[in-house]
């Protein structure tokens, strides 16, 4: 692709690798802020997100000349608005000879080898980039990313690693890309870009990635007025409570072993008697247990949640079970005038404890809209994914996967050390490969020191992958891998490992 001549001031459409071109304009970037080595690039502002990000020459295209082609191949509300912007931007500028444009940026188009001045700062060229092989960085900021407004679908491969704060800037490891992304937020703000993202479910079924509807500043949340109930304070259930009642939510909480609700009462919240007098007290009450058992049993057992359901009253499964189980406790809410969601949530204890679970929501979407600061609060991302049961069904294979990869990993460990190799420059060697990852590292590491302190019961994982298999059966679609995973656990729970973490499925293979 030849390179396009553009100098600042340029409208562009800027395209990051595989994702989707996105419209922005060519500006002087701060001083400060170091380029990226490589290819030749600008800096590019883009429209509609306030981001700004280096991209390489040849993904550039001038504004109106690929327009109409643009237009045609990218969809969704967001990119719309971005276009708008840019229109509107025109208006404005249009018989104003760019005054309305920023000091330097109208200044500098009158050169096209020297970069526009912004905040006032001299700039030098950009084209004087070397080494390739240095790593880039990405930037946190408080609004979605460019790169999530470039179309980035969720699962993309898209990963931030160890922060590093540097000046006002907070700046991010990025691993799979060749950008920097950059926006002038304090150094205090260094919560992952999509902890303010909501992904949403199209016309058409699909998932798109959209803003967060908050009005979050700078980490802060703005609490629904609606009542909260909480049932289940186990490894998940007691980060979530406590991070719904550092945002300012108002929490009635109830669990089996009362003595568990104490720290919550001393932290803001209330206590409820049983499941029904907190459903009945609340406009919105979720529940986060161990299995199908447990759930059935709080809705439907004696002062169960059912019995606090009314018109209106909203109820939220956040377990993880099985699709049969989120049919039938969806027809009985429902059945009494009440508003159903499944939100089963990816993640560890650490992650509810840090708030940045996965939540994949099913059913009634507008409970999933009056959840909106609940999930902002719990979570780094939520998916909407469509009539209840899709949930359930999404959050079994994606523990089926993590269980099978966490037995591979431990088999690998175990072979390693049966034919002599050592165990820790087996890890080094994964953590620099393709399969590298904070999961990966974290549970190799504890293996090598015998920690097994749970993130998550390996009686849990055991659990959805008899599930997941069920419900494979049931598809008429084999899981062998799966199959073969779950007979491991299952012989790791014979060694008294359940209450441990899913990694002591180790211990499976050295006795």
């Amino acid at each position: 692709m030849a390179a396009v001549h553009l100098r600042i001031g340029d409208l562009v459409w800027g395209k990051l690798g595989r994702y989707p071109p996105w419209p922005g304009k060519i500006v002087s970037p701060p001083k400060d802020l170091k380029k990226p080595r490589g290819k030749k690039c600008h800096f590019v502002k883009f429209f509609g997100t306030e981001d700004h990000a280096w991209i390489k020459v040849e993904q550039l295209k001038p504004y109106h000349a690929h327009k109409e082609e643009m237009i045609k191949i990218n969809k969704g509300k967001r990119f719309q608005q971005a276009v708008d912007a840019v229109e509107d931007y025109l208006k404005k500028a249009k018989g104003k000879d760019q005054n309305s444009d920023s000091k330097g940026e109208s200044k500098g188009k009158k050169t096209s080898n020297k970069p526009l001045k912004i905040l006032e700062e001299d700039d030098e060229d950009l084209s004087a980039l070397k080494d390739p092989s240095e790593k880039d960085l990405t930037e946190s900021d408080p609004e979605p990313s460019a790169i999530e407004r470039l179309g980035a679908e969720p699962g993309s491969g898209f990963k931030w690693e160890s922060s590093v704060v540097k000046s006002n800037y907070v700046l991010h490891e990025y691993m799979n890309s060749s950008v920097l992304f950059f926006s002038p937020q304090p150094a205090s703000s260094m919560e992952p870009i999509s902890k303010r993202l909501k992904i949403v479910e199209e016309v058409t079924g699909s998932t798109s990635i959209q803003a967060a509807d908050s009005t979050a500043i700078n980490g802060s949340i703005t609490p629904t007025d609606k009542r909260i109930g909480f049932l289940g304070l186990g490894l998940m259930g007691s980060g979530i409570v406590s991070n719904l009642l550092k945002m300012g939510h108002v929490v009635t909480v109830w669990n089996r072993t009362a003595e568990k609700c104490d720290l919550f009462i001393q932290e803001g919240a209330r206590l409820g008697r049983t499941p029904a007098e907190v459903a009945s007290m609340c406009d919105i009450t979720f529940s986060c247990v161990s299995d199908p058992k447990a759930a059935r049993d709080l809705v439907l057992g004696p002062s169960g949640v059912l019995q606090g359901i009314r018109p209106g009253k909203c109820y939220i499964e956040m377990s993880t079970v099985d699709p049969e189980t989120i049919t039938e406790l969806s027809q009985v809410i429902t059945s009494r005038g009440g508003r159903f969601l499944e939100a089963p949530v990816a993640g560890s204890q650490q992650l509810s404890n840090d708030g940045m679970l996965v939540i994949l929501a099913a059913g009634d979407r507008s409970v999933y809209e009056d959840c909106s600061s609940c999930f902002q609060a719990m979570g780094k991302t939520s998916f909407f994914l469509g009539e209840a049961g899709n949930a359930a069904r999404m959050m079994l294979i994606l523990n089926m996967v993590q269980g099978s990869f966490m037995a591979t990993i431990a088999e690998g460990l175990t072979l390693a050390q049966a034919t002599g190799q050592s165990q820790q420059t087996f890890l080094d060697i994964l953590s620099q490969g393709q399969m590298a990852s904070t999961f990966v590292d974290q549970k190799c590491q504890n293996i090598l020191q015998g920690n097994f302190k749970p993130d998550y019961y390996l009686k849990h994982i055991q659990k959805d992958l008899r599930l997941a298999i069920s419900m494979g059966d049931m598809a008429n679609h084999p899981t062998p891998m799966a199959a073969a995973a779950n007979e491991v656990y299952k012989r790791a729970k014979a060694l008294d490992q359940s209450d441990n973490d899913i990694s002591a499925v180790y211990r499976a293979y050295i006795h």
